[in-house]
């Protein structure tokens, strides 16, 4: 789990040539772009409309990074060329419920529906197999008006196991936040 670490090299659905990688601290200006990117469409992130900075990420991706050495969490970064186009990963939670980790995946708008959600989710969840030592179940957070994520999360042996009511803002409406696992 080595920053850089080349996991996947292949092509999207749609033939666009990608890789799929360990993060660098250099990358920091393509995850800027990257979230600013999903921030400014109001996509199902948590982050709204907000801009970040690049000294915000690269404080964070160093944080990452830190905690990817420390086998606390998985991270990989799909790239077309020298664009980020989608992320994944699942932090580790600590002591008693350390056999569980939380996942969080997204995609840029403009290579969505080419399989690079679905793939990364494997490859991320099979890494924090591996490497997260005690991992048992992964669990994540969706947007309940989000069938698209529910449905590929349910193909990828996700099961829903609660949903908190109306406590996500997104564009100007609280929704539902519905969490799901999976055991691995």
């Amino acid at each position: 789990m080595k920053p850089g670490t080349l996991v996947y090299k292949g092509t999207t659905r749609k033939g666009t040539q990608m890789i799929i990688r360990y993060p660098k601290l250099s990358d920091a200006p393509a995850f800027q772009k990257f979230i600013n990117a999903l921030s400014r469409e109001r996509t199902f992130i948590l982050a709204q409309g907000r801009k970040f900075s690049i000294g915000e990420e690269r404080r964070w991706l160093g944080e990452a990074i830190q905690n990817i050495k420390k086998k606390r969490t998985v991270m990989l970064a799909a790239f077309a060329g020298k664009e980020l186009i989608a992320n994944a990963s699942v932090d580790q939670e600590s002591d008693a419920v350390s056999s569980q980790g939380s996942f969080h995946v997204a995609v840029v708008k403009d290579f969505r529906g080419e399989g690079i959600g679905k793939l990364l989710m494997k490859l991320t969840i099979e890494e924090a197999k591996r490497n997260l030592n005690g991992l048992r179940i992964v669990t994540l957070n969706v947007f309940a008006s989000n069938p698209v994520a529910m449905n590929l999360y349910r193909k990828l042996g996700f099961k829903k196991f609660g949903s908190l009511p109306k406590s996500v803002l997104h564009r100007g409406k609280y929704i539902d936040n519905d969490y799901m696992y999976k055991r691995v």
